[in-house]
Parts: C-alpha cells; structure tokens; sequence
C-alpha cells in the first residue's frame, strides 16, 4: 500500500490479493452471499441486463444473484436470465412495499438505481430501502439522480452500510458544487462529503477516489476503451458481488474497482481503445482475478 499523505493510501494488487483464497472443496453456494440488483424500466433496461444478464455479480464470487424489477421489465429482461433468479415487484398499490421488504429481506447486498430513468415514486423507495434495509447498500445512477432531490440528511437515519459510486456529474448533484470547482478538490470534497454523511464514497475517474471520510483509497487501473456506456453498471455489478461475501470496507471496494480496471484493460486489448464495450469487461472479469491473485 503506497501512502500518499495522511490516511491516503494508493491501491495495488498485492493489497487485495489475499481477498481472493482458494475455496474450499467442501463449499456451497449458501457460503457466498446473495446479492440483488433492483432497477430497469422499459426505456432503460440495458443498464440492468449489464448488470445481471452479463453476470457482474457472479461473476465476481457470490453464491445467488437476484433481479428484482417490475413487471413491464421482465418481458425484455426474462428470456436472458440463466444463473440468476427473478423477483417480480407489483405495481405501485397497497402491497408494494410489503412485496419490496420479502425480496430483500435476506440480501447480504443490494445495488440499486440502475435504468430506473424517472421514476416519480422513486423517491419514496430509495427512502424506504435507505431507513429498512439492513444490508450493503450500493447506490447508483439513477439512484443518485434521485438521492440529490431529496434531503441528503437521510442519509444519517440509514440501517444499512451505503457506498455512493458518482462520476463527476453525479457528485456534482449531490455536493452542489460545479463540476470545475470538483476537479480542484476532489479529494478533500470527496471525504468531506463522506464524513458529513456517514458513508463510502467512490468518486469514478482515471484516478478513482473511494473514501469513509477517514481513510482514502486511490486507484489508478483503467483504460480509455472503458468510456463507453453501461461501464459504470458493470462496476456496480462487481460491487454487489464482492459485497455479499466480503466485509463492507475500504479494501473491499478497492478490490471492485481493480477488477473491473484490470478487465477493462484486457478488454481494450482485445478490442482497441475505440471499439470496446462494457460487455467487453464483464468477459474480462475472471481473467482480472487471475492477475490479482497472481
């Protein structure tokens, strides 16, 4: 772990590589977690496909990956789901909420927000999943779009342990301050924001930042190839993943963002810098926990 300054730490791969142990023959899928991915809507269901048909979650080692979506979705959805298992929620009525508390009651992890598009209700489910659930809470996309409407002081009510993965624009929204003005400072606004709320922090870029307002983790691994649409769903696939069956802590989150920055430069090398895509690095994730366990 290369030090930077106080209490900031840049991430290598001899730094996670123990999080990846040779399992035991005796192991069962109960061992690993289960992770949900809660999101889609008809006009933006790719998001979720990359984020559940390309199986980010399993992909990155957790034992049962669930999609929970509405009913209109799972005709575009269905068809393509293999590993994965499906919860159908209502429309929005009386039983809604009971309906969304049994599908994550059991979660180990939960990544939401993405292709919800504008959702009005939205932000009464995001409140809801904030103060009720008791998981990982991965808060994404859409999901951020929503949470920078709201009054961010819910934040402070939550039961869950909640990591924020913004880019630039997205934090932006959320710490109301310009994108130049972020670019100056982002790595105090990043903790600064991470202290205030109680949360993690994970500031997407070349150089990602990801911070609980004591500790900052920086990571360098990335490609050019991977500014293309749907990479950032990929990552919070990865997330969920590792967060079902790992601790809930900097290290871990670093672990997310190295491997999807070491299979986005595989991917590119297979694909050029102009012609990969985000399914591109989801194929890449098993090569990318090769290389950190080597």
């Amino acid at each position: 772990m290369k030090r930077i300054d106080n209490n900031t730490y840049e991430i290598e791969n001899n730094d996670v590589k123990d999080l990846f142990k040779k399992r035991d023959i005796n192991a069962n899928k109960g061992d690993f977690g289960k992770a949900g991915i809660y999101g889609g809507s008809v006009e933006y269901s790719g998001a979720l496909k990359l984020a559940t048909l390309s199986l980010t979650a399993l992909r990155s080692g957790c034992g049962i990956s669930r999609v929970i979506t509405k009913k209109e979705v799972i005709p575009l959805l269905g068809p393509n789901i293999l590993e994965q298992t499906i919860f159908v929620l209502p429309n929005y009525d009386d039983d809604f909420y009971n309906k969304l508390k049994l599908a994550i009651c059991d979660l180990d992890s939960l990544a939401v927000g993405m292709g919800i598009g504008s959702d009005s209700r939205f932000e009464m489910i995001l409140e809801f999943l904030i103060t009720n659930y008791t998981g990982n809470l991965i808060i994404d996309a859409d999901g951020l779009n929503t949470l920078s409407k709201i009054n961010l002081n819910i934040l402070k009510n939550k039961r869950c342990n909640i990591v924020l993965t913004p880019h630039l624009k997205e934090f932006s929204r959320l710490c109301n301050k310009n994108i130049e003005e972020i670019k100056k400072d982002s790595l105090n606004l990043v903790k600064e924001f991470a202290s205030t709320y109680k949360v993690m922090v994970l500031l997407k870029g070349h150089t990602t930042i990801i911070s609980n307002g004591t500790e900052t983790y920086l990571v360098t691994t990335g490609s050019p190839g991977m500014a293309t649409a749907g990479s950032g769903d990929v990552l919070s696939g990865i997330l969920v993943g590792l967060l079902a069956y790992l601790d809930f802590n900097l290290l871990t989150i670093a672990l997310g963002v190295l491997i999807n920055g070491i299979a986005g430069c595989l991917a590119e090398a297979n694909n050029t810098d102009i012609s990969m895509i985000a399914s591109d690095t989801i194929n890449n994730i098993s090569n990318a926990i090769k290389v950190i366990r080597e």
